[in-house]
């Protein structure tokens, strides 16, 4: 069985590069079947939605809902009253406020949406963007002092501030009053600010848990230009703020997100600001061509870039800007920070693989390739732990805005959790990323009397520790990792749905296409397309392979980025099943269904793929007939 095979084998053998997991057998339900049939949407994209929580005709009918229908009523978010009262009388006494926002994307778009939201009010709101290296995560005392300095007597903190218990006591002890609106966990001790906006209070009824702090912001800037103002949809022209955040944070595309981010996607095609045009022009891609891999590998990095390389502040004006003239300068300022962020990052990977002892391309299928390895001189003062084939641990004179990329590189490329920490003095401050199949943060939660601090989800987690310890974290680390090894070491690959071939069309593709957006949560679906006879494969430029499948009765196309082996371990006649991601291609004037493939298996080699095939060839003469364009 290919599920137990591991260990090197010869080039030319073909064995798929993941652990496929198939989904659950799933019967859909009666009256869910017909719901879809009533929106027009076919069985196998609705078995796809039943499988992530769609499971009644109400929550299929909210998920094809125009968006403005998904958001929620604000006035339930926690302490509504308290926020709408704060500012109405911050607007009637004419009070500046200072609008705190985190450095990073989630914290920068939110910081954007209220400051905008306040000044509609008639507020003159004043951004305020903590260091990174200086001020770290949390209201910081800095900002306090010069909120106090400049006689601004209210700060309204976005996504962050619900751990921040001293630096609030310390703008009460200045006469400062604090609002915070955040979406991380609250502790059991939490501030004592004139309000606490965050949904996970445990008192808290708001009915939807997954919202970034961009989220939490756009919530409030409706409940505030529609409780003050009457004015709730001019709130909605944030929303492209908010869909930035609410991608860069990874939350996930379900519930009132996804209305978010539709509702977002258009107002970023439509007119985007002039930050965000800006940045589009500066990348190349235009707004008609925006979507969700645009937010998150082109906007969402750029804005970043600049709290890890420079002045976050930076990001905020652009946001802010009102004028192209102002937008294309900062948005020159945020490409430099960018591309300064690229070649460090190059740098540290390089350093990090070389100590690792690490070999090849430095990059996962489909990832750009940073670097060659050949041109690589080891840096000094960076310590690495001994290979395991558990994980990768490794620190160095790094910065500290760069160490969680190299992470989440190194994971990427070698499907093992990695931890990468920069050197800060005696301590070391290290990011860790992996796929979650070992828990990070609840694996740090066993090493916490080595850790001075530390937190995080499955598959993010950070920590701080003195350098004098990192060795016996190291031990620990692994051997609790070695607990959780899995018997095949391949990186799991999930296939949303299984169909021979012939089953796969454009109704399929158009179905799967109303799932969209796509993002956390609500990943694109993936299809093992079973039954396949390669036909002709290639090497193509760039080291991807393209191949030309049979099928009944006619052929499909397929393109496989980084996977240029596949042209050597594929032969003319072999007959496979591939797991996919159904695209459409225009060349000259005719569309035409292609295979984006992710991984390829000899046919029915996998029980599952064996089982699907063998039940539905009984079934072949009863089989729905496939619509195709």
């Amino acid at each position: 069985m290919l599920e137990a095979m591991t260990g090197p084998r010869p080039e030319s053998v073909l064995v798929p590069r993941h652990r496929w997991r198939f989904p659950e057998r799933l019967k859909l339900a009666p009256e869910l079947r017909e719901a879809g049939r009533r929106q027009g949407l076919g069985v196998f994209a609705s078995a796809v939605l039943a499988r992530r929580g769609v499971t009644t005709p109400e929550q299929l009918a909210a998920f094809l809902a125009p968006p403005v229908a998904g958001l929620n009523d604000p006035r339930r978010l926690p302490d509504a009253d308290l926020v709408l009262a704060r500012i109405d009388r911050a607007r009637t006494a004419g009070e500046r406020v200072m609008v705190f926002g985190d450095f990073d994307a989630d914290g920068l778009t939110g910081l954007s949406i209220l400051v905008l939201a306040l000044r509609r009010l008639g507020i003159d709101a004043r951004p305020y963007v903590p260091s990174r290296l200086e001020e770290g995560h949390g209201l910081s005392v800095a900002a306090v002092e010069t909120a106090a300095s400049e006689g601004i007597p209210l700060i309204v903190t976005v996504d962050t501030g619900s751990s921040s218990v001293a630096e609030v006591a310390a703008a009460t002890g200045r006469g400062i009053e604090v609002l915070i609106t955040d979406h991380h966990h609250v502790p059991d001790v939490a501030p004592a600010a004139a309000a606490l906006v965050n949904p996970h209070r445990v008192d808290a009824r708001y009915p939807d848990l997954g919202l970034s702090g961009a989220g939490v912001a756009f919530t409030v800037a409706r409940l505030l230009l529609g409780e003050l103002l009457a004015a709730e949809s001019e709130a909605l022209e944030l929303a492209d703020l908010a869909t930035i955040g609410t991608v860069s944070d990874v939350a996930p595309v379900l519930g009132e997100n996804r209305s978010i981010v539709r509702l977002g996607l258009e107002r970023l095609r439509a007119a985007p600001r002039p930050g965000i045009a800006a940045l589009l022009a500066r990348a190349g891609v235009t707004p008609d061509r925006v979507d969700l891999e645009t937010v998150g590998f082109v906007l969402a990095p750029r804005l970043n870039a600049a709290g890890r390389m420079g002045e976050a502040m930076d990001a905020a004006r652009l946001l802010l800007a009102t004028t192209e003239t102002e937008a294309v300068e900062l948005a020159a300022i945020l490409e430099a920070a960018n591309t300064s962020r690229r070649d460090l990052m190059r740098r540290t990977l390089a350093d990090a693989r070389l100590a690792l002892g690490l070999t090849g391309p430095g990059h996962a299928p489909g990832q750009e390739e940073l670097f060659s390895q050949d041109e690589v001189a080891a840096t000094p003062g960076v310590v690495a732990a001994p290979a395991s084939g558990l994980a990768h641990l490794v620190h160095g004179p790094w910065p500290v805005g760069i160490v969680g990329l190299v992470a989440g590189r190194l994971a990427d490329e070698t499907g093992l959790p990695a931890i990468v920490g920069a050197d800060l003095g005696d301590t070391v401050r290290a990011s860790c990323r992996g796929d979650g199949r070992l828990h990070l943060a609840e694996t740090l939660d066993r090493c916490e009397d080595l850790l001075d601090r530390h937190g995080g989800h499955a598959a993010a987690a950070g920590f701080e520790l003195p350098k004098a310890r990192w060795d016996a974290f190291v031990e620990r680390f692994l051997v609790l990792a070695e607990t959780s090894r899995q018997a095949d070491p391949r990186p799991p690959l999930p296939v949303d749905l299984a169909l021979p071939a012939a089953w796969v069309d454009y109704q399929l593709y158009r179905d799967i296409a109303r799932l969209a957006p796509f993002g956390a949560g609500n990943p694109e679906p993936l299809v093992a397309v079973l039954g396949l006879t390669v036909g002709r494969v290639r090497e193509a430029t760039g080291g991807h392979a393209q191949v030309v499948l049979r099928r009944d009765p006619d052929v499909l196309d397929g393109i496989a980025f980084g996977r240029a082996d596949l042209a050597t371990t594929l032969h003319e006649g072999d007959r496979v099943d591939i797991v996919a991601r159904l695209v459409s291609r225009v060349f000259g004037g005719l569309e035409t269904l292609q295979l984006e493939v992710r991984d390829v298996a000899p046919s029915g080699s996998h029980p599952r793929a064996a089982e699907v095939l063998a039940a539905l060839a009984e079934r072949a003469s009863q089989r729905p007939v496939a619509v195709t364009a």
